[in-house]
């Protein structure tokens, strides 16, 4: 038995130093796991250059690099809030289906695939077109094999992985 009675402290900690005026400002992303989750697709397509210099600066650091890579850090978390705010933008309704399907579902992705047909659809529609418009690739804003199987859902030809001969 231990001699020592267990303490608990419920106060919360705060770092009040103030960063330098090198390192970008950035607001939260402010979200669960599930609307993060449910975006996750869109935000490693738009987000993946960020992604990859935030990556490669902690490779260099070793690991230790949490100072050293803050700007790199917080280019990733403006990028993937502007994913979610055009999402939220053009597709809010579908959004929050797939999202709460999630929640309900121990963020299984598998139980949400009506949810989340609606959502690429409608991710592919307001969100892609417009970037091809604008003429950029499609396959800046989402990866080739979610592009596709969009357009199979979208045109109700979907690829059974069956050939005939």
């Amino acid at each position: 038995m231990a001699a020592r009675q267990p303490r608990f402290n419920q106060s919360v900690l705060v770092d009040t130093t103030p960063l330098p005026d090198s390192v970008p400002k950035v607001e939260e992303v402010g979200t669960s796991s599930a609307p993060l989750m449910s975006a996750s697709f869109f935000i490693g397509a738009r987000c993946k250059d960020y992604n990859d210099d935030y990556m490669m600066c902690k490779t260099e650091a070793h690991g230790r690099g949490e100072f050293e890579c803050m700007k790199e850090g917080r280019r990733v978390t403006r990028c993937a809030a502007s994913v979610l705010e055009d999402i939220n933008k053009s597709c809010l309704e579908q959004f929050r289906r797939h999202w709460n399907c999630l929640e309900h579902n121990n963020q299984q992705m598998w139980q949400c695939r009506s949810e989340e047909w609606r959502l690429n659809t409608c991710v592919f529609d307001n969100l892609v077109r417009i970037h091809a418009s604008r003429g950029m690739h499609t396959g800046d804003a989402l990866p080739l094999p979610l592009l596709m199987y969009i357009l199979a859902v979208g045109t109700g030809k979907e690829d059974t992985g069956s050939t005939k001969e």
